[in-house]
């Protein structure tokens, strides 16, 4: 059988429920941004500047790989920018076909030219709403902590979430990096959403090992874990998040450059899949990593075993795992199974 191009991919239906604002724009508008505001970044055209920031490569450890937001998150500091990436992401989704997504981004990190948090949340908000007045796509926004700020600073961005619930933002969640800061730290952020009955989803067994996931579960009241790379190393732990329907958010190929996985050969995903836990595919950061949804679910067939079959599944997973009311997720699940049904191995889309 003739091995499926990613055309093919690029026309399934799909979500996307970790992608990162701020990891995530154009590269075209970055440059176009820093020269409207008169910033000097590392190059001055997108060759120079894709080298500079290491666009796709493996950077061996997740600290390196964040290194490249303190270039996009110059730029990203007044309301017109913000609105422009993000209108722009949910224009690039919907261009491969993506539903429904999940964007999440940190206020805080975007107020160093005087923007009020509310501010920054709504040109958020506006943006996704307008985007998909014009270009279909659905999507809803988690706000995020960082673990190495503050507890306190985590807990204003929880007080954005309680603020802006049934107003487009779905979700809470801890990012940054994880060695050497407990997701426990910020327990006063979590206790807070998940009283004012708000989705959590947590960054855990990225960089560091399955303690972080069984904190953020069990201590922190995760209903999504974020990666979940290392989850395999306790295989207690692995079958209660598969008993519990517990979704991961996988991102292979940005567990490969922040150095989680060896490579997308040897990426834990199937074993999940295999063993009946919710794993769904996501990009991550389009920008950072390189990638795209479609891109992520052609690597899934290519390079880990997965067939057409079981990528469908991984892509209703999706839908099941969205941060949405039942009734919303249960017409997503009815179209998008119709769809997903008339693809085939012999020719794509029958």
């Amino acid at each position: 059988m003739a091995s499926l191009p990613q055309e093919l991919f690029e026309k399934l239906p799909k979500t996307d429920l970790h992608v990162h604002l701020d990891g995530s724009m154009r590269l075209s508008t970055l440059l176009e941004l820093a020269q409207e505001q008169n910033i000097a970044f590392p190059a001055k055209d997108e060759a120079g500047l894709r080298a500079a920031m290491k666009l796709g490569e493996n950077t061996g450890s997740l600290v390196e790989y964040l290194k490249a937001f303190d270039v996009t998150l110059m730029v990203l500091q007044t309301r017109d920018a913000i609105y422009r990436a993000m209108f722009e992401l949910c224009a690039d989704a919907a261009a491969e076909n993506v539903r429904y997504m999940e964007v999440r981004y940190a206020p805080m990190l975007h107020t160093r030219q005087g923007l009020r948090l509310t501010q920054i949340v709504e040109a958020v908000l506006s943006a996704a709403h307008d985007a998909e007045l014009e270009h279909g796509v659905v999507t809803r926004v988690i706000l995020c902590g960082i673990r190495n700020i503050s507890p306190e600073s985590s807990l204003q961005m929880a007080e954005l979430v309680v603020a802006y619930k049934n107003r487009g933002v779905v979700g809470f969640d801890l990012a940054g990096a994880e060695h050497d800061h407990p997701a426990v730290a910020h327990s006063e952020a979590f206790k807070l959403v998940r009283k004012n009955n708000i989705n959590v989803t947590i960054h855990a067994g990225e960089a560091y090992g399955p303690a972080s996931i069984a904190q953020a579960i069990h201590d922190c009241g995760a209903h999504r874990v974020g990666h979940g790379c290392r989850l395999r190393e306790d295989g207690d732990l692995l079958h209660y998040v598969v008993d519990h329907r517990i979704p991961l958010e996988c991102c292979p190929s940005s567990n490969v450059q922040t150095g989680a996985v060896e490579d997308l050969p040897t990426h834990p995903m199937k074993l999940y899949y295999n063993l009946g836990a919710r794993v769904t595919v996501n990009t991550d950061n389009r920008l950072v990593t390189d990638t795209t949804v479609s891109k992520e679910l052609h690597l899934l067939y290519a390079q880990m075993d997965f067939s057409l079959d079981d990528i469908k599944q991984v892509i209703m997973n999706g839908f099941k795992s969205a941060f949405l009311p039942f009734h919303e997720k249960r017409r997503f699940l009815e179209t998008i199974g119709d769809e997903l049904s008339r693809f085939t191995d012999d020719d794509g889309a029958t």
